[in-house]
């Protein structure tokens, strides 16, 4: 059978929801990790650090090699790359004298191919023939959120099913979808790359203004993102007192399906809407919902919070992405790997700086004293906190789309 550009299309879909299974799974394991192997609340910040991390080195070697090794290897190789950490994930803590280590390793190798995915598949889809590149972004980024929907809902009702102590087959199960996707990416057409020649530099679009700006947004896009759904889970459960299965339906599968909705819907509808401003309303909303989650005192009021932010960060990633693509439009994988880098940076700051904040406000005589005045827990008061500084991230979003909707306006 001949294969068409619609199957590249969902080859790109797929690799998508192959990077939702490796940024989300571990996140749902959280609570697992700390009682099986007494993991800490910064040592989990700090696997979602590693593998951020990790992505952001993938971001720059795939920046400057891509275009040389071929796009068809690398992005087989990618899929392997996850395919081969997943299954890690799930050995490696029990074979190893430190599970942590073996978390660690297994994370590096997933993020690779992570990485690699998130560098290739925008340029990818942005070369197909058609219109509407906005639009065709937001619809294929919004299989990330399907794909990080199904994580959280199968992943927990299994988990429910079968007992948490079975974990360990979660990962080997899910290392299936990059390693069918890796068999799809060695067959699907591709369009040729930008030639080196025609292709904006690098020098240039660190120099731009606009580009700097785009910069700062996909830090802050990446920040108030992950920050929320990589900690939601925990949150629930521990800040909000909300039993486990319920806790990550409400908060982050119900996140992801508000974040595929909106990607889903600017997909369907984005010609009728300005881009910048929608990502202004987007960062107002994200702050809203940020404070709502940490500041009510109504569990049902703050898991409303929390999958509603999924809402508001849902244009954020591809809107940015696509809106700078269409300013520079030879900039070629090096312009998609820098952005990508970019939201890495923030993927990485964003739950680490929660993770860190929330350690220390349990361990500090402020946050003893804080816990007597408002009847909370460590934990609570903790994650509350972590939440509450990152919500700088929309803020500093905020900002920048408001520079920029200016600066398009001149």
């Amino acid at each position: 059978m001949k294969l068409s550009y619609q199957h590249t299309v969902w080859a790109c879909n797929f690799g998508f929801i192959s990077q939702a299974v490796v940024n989300n799974l571990a996140p749902l394991l959280f609570v697992v990790f700390k009682e099986q192997f007494g993991l800490t609340d910064e040592q989990l910040g700090r696997l979602i650090l590693m593998n951020f991390g990790t992505q952001i080195v993938a971001d720059i070697l795939a920046t400057r090699y891509v275009d040389r090794i071929g796009q068809r290897i690398c992005a087989v190789a990618a899929h392997l790359f996850c395919a081969c950490g997943l299954i890690l994930m799930g050995v490696l803590p029990f074979a190893l004298p430190n599970p942590y280590l073996g978390l660690c390793v297994a994370a590096v190798l997933y993020a690779m191919g992570g990485g690699i995915i998130e560098v290739m598949v925008s340029p990818i889809v942005e070369a197909l023939p058609g219109e509407h590149k906005e639009k065709a972004m937001s619809m294929v980024h919004s299989f990330y959120c399907w794909g990080q929907a199904a994580v959280v809902l199968i992943s927990t009702l299994l988990l429910w099913r079968f007992s948490q102590g079975m974990w360990r087959l979660l990962p080997i199960g899910w290392a299936l979808i990059p390693l069918a996707n890796s068999v799809a990416f060695a067959r699907v057409p591709l369009m040729p790359a930008t030639p080196e020649s025609e292709r904006t530099k690098i020098g240039t679009l660190l120099k731009s203004k606009a580009f700097f700006i785009a910069i700062l947004m996909m830090v802050a896009s990446g920040s108030a993102e992950l920050s929320m759904s990589q900690w939601s889970s925990l949150f629930a459960e521990q800040a909000l007192g909300v039993n486990k299965v319920l806790g990550d339906l409400l908060g982050p599968c119900a996140f992801a399906l508000c974040m595929a909705f909106t990607r889903m819907m600017y997909g369907l509808h984005g010609e009728k809407v300005a881009v910048d401003r929608a990502l202004a309303l987007s960062a107002a909303l994200c702050i809203v919902c940020y404070l709502t989650a940490v500041l009510s005192t109504i569990p049902f009021l703050a898991l409303i919070g929390c999958a509603l932010c999924g809402v508001s960060v849902g244009l954020m990633w591809p809107g940015t992405v696509s809106a700078t693509a269409r300013r520079f439009p030879l900039g070629g994988t090096a312009m998609f790997g820098l952005l990508a880098i970019s939201g890495d940076i923030g993927c990485s700051v964003g739950p680490w700086l929660t993770g860190v904040v929330s350690d220390a406000m349990q361990s500090s005589a402020w946050g003893a004293s804080l816990m007597a005045q408002l009847s909370l827990s460590a934990e609570q008061l903790g994650l509350k906190a972590g939440l509450l500084v990152a919500a700088v991230f929309p803020v500093l979003l905020l900002v920048c789309a408001l520079i920029r909707a200016r600066q398009n306006r001149v």
